[in-house]
């Protein structure tokens, strides 16, 4: 399917969903400003992209349901030479419908007057609740005058609903088309992984480290990360979301990479966990191996009607067994996660979706209940360990490592399928990777 094609499928299929005279609005964003005259680098809204694979900021996408007919309009920059010259091409008013495949265009300065114009009839207005502060000014205008409108006969708008509640279980469940793109995206996240482990070293610094994972991700076509990249040495690791990036890394230090690339829209996400002489201790290679078996339980947990709750309580238990037999938690296995005596080594959950967002739109309960996977859906699994060296009651050769071990998942119709596949896992796989690939 072509590109317009998919994008025309997904506006269709989401205002089917709607009740009769209805209007959406999804906004692309705004650029943002950096300092004086420069400007941060623009993504549009993911919902905006996809619906419309449109880039450009300052665009407002429009979906009419009304009298048996569907609608689609877009708000957008008008061309300009001048501010082409210093900011880049437009798309521009006249050719926004047939380079789109929408119905119609309109400058984003007419959004108010023509926007408001739009809703005559109309009783069911969707905009995204993640965003209703910035739609709240405009919406009590246009609500305004159609009340007052309403006085000569006008039918006036009833409901402000939540579009997320609709949109984003449609971006829950991946095409195709979608998967695809995902595997791409997951294979150039793994190249850059695997660059990581090429170039570490003792001595280096963890940026230089992240230079050439996100080197690697622009060499294979990813035009930015998915997130900010994590690379941690020794008790750095300790620190979830540790993104300073700047430590020397020591000989007998344990690197924890977190790192993704964004291809076609769509985000990576892997984390890996090595040495950076390229040996493990026996020590980390112990605990490493306990937080792989955690990963492999979930990852053979996967498949369609499996509730995603189920997923942290396979990991908690494989995670609070191995604490028992490295000697740093004492007892019966199901009283400590009774007792959620795991806790202080590992605090987060074990997967979250995956798509055009890193912890990408889905609700994980429905109607108060953890949901059951689907084929369709993609989703990481990631356990940890964490010994920060001030766990005084944790063996004293364990202190000071944080282990991560991160790989997407596809839920497929009889099981599930690892997308970040050529990761070397095992100590001893990546131990011989490291031999074979190092200068």
């Amino acid at each position: 399917m072509k590109a317009n094609a998919i994008y025309i499928a997904r506006r269709q299929a989401l205002v089917e969903q709607l009740p009769e005279n209805s209007v959406v609005w999804v906004a692309s964003g705004e650029e943002r400003i950096r300092n004086r005259d420069v400007e941060y680098d623009f993504r549009p809204a993911s919902d905006f992209f996809y619906l419309t694979g449109f880039t450009e900021p300052d665009a407002v996408l429009m979906l009419k349901k009304q009298a048996g007919n569907v609608s689609t309009g877009l708000f957008l920059r008008p061309k300009d030479s001048e501010k082409e010259v210093w900011q880049g091409r437009r798309l521009g008013v006249e050719f926004a419908p047939r380079q789109l495949n929408i119905d119609q265009a309109w400058d984003i300065s007419e959004l108010i007057d023509e926007g408001c114009a739009l809703l005559t009839g109309i009783e069911n207005v969707y905009v995204s609740f993640s965003e209703l502060s910035e739609w709240t000014e405009t919406l009590a205008d246009w609500v305004a005058q159609h009340k007052a409108n309403s006085r000569k006969g006008d039918e006036a708008i009833k409901t402000i609903a939540d579009l997320d509640s609709v949109l984003h279980e449609m971006r829950l469940i991946k095409s195709k088309a979608e998967i695809e793109i995902m595997r791409q995206a997951a294979r150039v996240s793994v190249q850059g992984h695997l660059s990581a482990m090429k170039s570490v070293a003792s001595e280096k610094f963890e940026y230089q480290v992240q230079a050439d994972i996100e080197n690697t991700f622009k060499q294979h076509g990813s035009p930015r990360v998915a997130f900010n990249s994590i690379v941690a040495s020794g008790e750095n690791a300790c620190v979830l979301h540790y993104t300073e990036n700047n430590a020397k890394i020591q000989n007998g230090n344990l690197v924890l990479v977190d790192a993704g690339a964004e291809f076609g829209g769509y985000a990576g996400d892997i984390t890996s966990t090595f040495p950076a002489n390229g040996h493990f201790t026996k020590p980390q290679a112990a605990v490493y191996e306990w937080v792989l078996a955690a990963q492999q339980a979930v990852i053979d947990r996967v498949r369609p009607g499996v509730l995603f709750e189920e997923l942290q309580q396979v990991a908690i238990e494989k995670i609070t067994t191995g604490l028992v037999e490295l000697g740093i938690l004492s007892g019966k296995v199901s009283v400590l996660i009774e007792d959620e005596a795991y806790k202080p080594f590992y605090m987060h959950g074990v997967s979250h979706w995956l798509g055009m967002d890193v912890h990408d739109v889905g609700a994980y309960k429905v109607a108060g209940q953890s949901r059951p996977l689907q084929a369709g859906m993609v989703l990481t699994v990631e356990p940890g360990l964490y010994l920060p060296k001030s766990s005084t009651d944790v063996p004293e050769s364990y202190r000071g490592m944080g282990i991560r071990i991160e790989d997407d998942v596809l839920v497929t119709e009889t099981g599930c399928d690892v997308l970040t596949v050529g990761m070397p896992r095992r100590v001893t796989e990546i131990e011989r990777w490291m031999a074979a690939n190092r200068g």
